[in-house]
């Protein structure tokens, strides 16, 4: 975390493994069936956030790569989600996930910054289209 100078696909990469790693742990404890769904949904979300951005990698048009991102972000909001949830409803602690909060708001951060650029090209980009259409 604050290491600007990783890729959001090393970062998240490294997010998913703090969450396989702290499932690890929730899953020696001994829950009721709600504490075990939301450690799973948990473990499923933080993890799909790296293996998006890694699709995204190979993706075969400007238009793929920001569907990918947009999932790797839906993806980061969910986890974003059950940490919260897992701290109110006191399955974890709030000082163990403070680090995990604040890495998810920078890869939410990241993300969006991404897509919205690629996002915000694509637009001046069709624009200067049509103008250069309706000139001809």
């Amino acid at each position: 975390m604050g290491n600007s100078n990783i890729t959001i696909q090393q970062r998240t990469e490294n997010f998913a493994v703090r969450v396989i790693n702290a499932y690890s742990e929730l899953s020696k404890r001994h829950f009721d069936d709600a504490g075990k769904v939301l450690a799973k949904q948990f473990l499923r979300s933080g993890t799909s956030i790296g293996a998006n951005c890694a699709e995204a990698t190979y993706a075969q048009s400007k238009n793929d790569f920001i569907s990918k991102y947009s999932i790797a972000l839906k993806e980061a909001s969910e986890t974003q989600f059950w940490i919260k949830i897992m701290i109110k409803s006191q399955l974890v602690r709030a000082q163990k996930f403070s680090l995990m909060q604040q890495e998810i708001i920078e890869i939410i951060k990241i993300l969006t910054s991404t897509i919205n650029k690629l996002k915000s090209h694509k637009l001046i980009t069709y624009y200067l289209l049509l103008i250069t259409y309706y000139l001809t």
